[in-house]
């Protein structure tokens, strides 16, 4: 009996055991999870008026350039929102976020154009992000796509949107774009590629710049692609249509 006794009971004990560690476990995310984002906030409220020096896809970057090159550095000097051309804020609104000055940070349409579009390709070709989502994105996560990174990803736009003026979302987005190998910026950008200044960049320049955003370290050693070059025509034609934040 006692045999039997001490047998039925090892698989109580063993569940209990499970159960206390789940929620040790649940307990220590969630206060990692309100830690990070109190950080965020704190953050956020301090680039109301203060520019960043680095964000978290500058210093991924850079550890990773750094593994071939432990003397690499980041291409990146910030300027205010009147120092960069009107062209650039035009080609940004016209190719990444259309409706950026009105909505609340998520573009409803565009998030179904492209859930419909990865559902007919069956992968994730579109992101549908806006602005300030990529901004969220940029400042304080990674590059994975997973759920919960976007969830982060949302509330983390919310905080934006809430705290900051369009303007100075805009602003700091133009000054935290990857826009090649270790290049980040419109100054950068445009001393990288084009040899001039961010205030100087003509229609065509901003266009091609803009057009590189969504696979730039691609587009930094093949910069005659043909589907570049398509995708500079397009945004020149828009940019004429575009609400850009003052």
């Amino acid at each position: 009996m006692n045999t039997t006794a001490s047998t039925g009971a090892k698989p109580m004990t063993s569940s209990k055991g499970i159960w206390y560690w789940t929620k040790r476990i649940v307990f220590w995310l969630f206060i990692l999870f309100i830690v990070f984002n109190v950080y965020v906030f704190v953050r956020i409220w301090w680039m109301i008026d203060h520019n960043p020096d680095t964000t978290s896809f500058m210093n991924d970057q850079l550890a990773e350039i750094r593994q071939t090159n432990p003397d690499a550095q980041i291409q990146h000097q910030w300027v205010d929102y009147d120092h960069i051309s009107r062209n650039l804020k035009a080609a940004l609104i016209a190719s990444e976020d259309a409706k950026f000055v009105d909505h609340n940070g998520f573009d409803k349409e565009g998030i179904k154009l492209a859930f419909q579009k990865n559902l007919k390709q069956g992968r994730i070709a579109a992101g549908g992000s806006t602005i300030s989502q990529q901004l969220a994105k940029n400042l304080f996560l990674s590059a994975s796509k997973n759920p919960l990174r976007k969830g982060e990803e949302a509330l983390i736009t919310i905080m934006l949107e809430q705290m900051m003026t369009k303007e100075r979302i805009f602003e700091i987005y133009l000054n935290s774009i990857e826009w090649g190998v270790g290049v980040f910026g419109a100054e950068a950008a445009a001393r990288h590629y084009f040899n001039t200044s961010a205030s100087r960049l003509s229609a065509r320049q901003a266009a091609k710049l803009a057009a590189m955003v969504p696979n730039p370290r691609y587009f930094d050693k093949n910069r005659q692609d043909a589907k570049l070059r398509r995708k500079t025509s397009i945004i020149l034609r828009r940019m004429g249509a575009s609400d850009i934040p003052d």
